[in-house]
């Protein structure tokens, strides 16, 4: 029976057996640079040159909000870059997190997770930089991700 977990502890060391997908939120500016994605890029550089790639030759590939890239950086780890952010900044427009773009994403890493076995591990995704509202991104997982047979494990940092 697939679950949604809270731990703490650090998403870039996911926790069990099997295969791991690490999903994490991405903006839309091609950005790569604070929060997350920084530990990310300490334990393995392969995610930000592939997403910096991906924004780079975007008028040929699938690159916007929704869009998810897959990058394997271990036998049994793979991370997915979601772009689920408009932006970087807060303003009158309000905060850069797009709920709609996070619920397509997460979509697309439940027919990964199930098509390689795996389970989804995730600090709280756009619940950091992109100032979303965990009550609103926590729905969409169970939905996409936990219904669907996939087991979450979402990671707190004491930090």
């Amino acid at each position: 029976m697939a679950q949604l977990e809270i731990v703490r502890g650090d998403a870039t060391s996911p926790q069990g057996k099997g295969v791991k997908i690490i999903a994490h939120v991405c903006n839309d500016l091609g950005g790569w640079g604070k929060g997350f994605v920084l530990a990310l890029s300490r334990r393995w550089p392969e995610p930000e040159a592939a997403f910096r790639r991906w924004h780079r030759e975007r008028a040929h590939n699938d690159f916007g909000l929704g869009a998810v890239q897959f990058v394997q950086v271990d036998r049994y780890v793979w991370v997915a870059n979601m772009v689920g952010q408009r932006g970087i900044r807060r303003g009158s427009k309000g905060v850069p997190v797009r709920y709609e773009a996070i619920d397509t994403a997460l979509g697309l890493v439940g027919d990964k997770a199930r098509e390689l076995g795996a389970s989804v591990h995730m600090p709280r995704i756009g619940c950091g930089l992109a100032g979303g509202r965990w009550e609103r991104v926590q729905p969409l997982v169970e939905e996409r991700l936990v219904r669907r047979g996939v087991s979450v494990t979402v990671y707190e940092t004491d930090g």
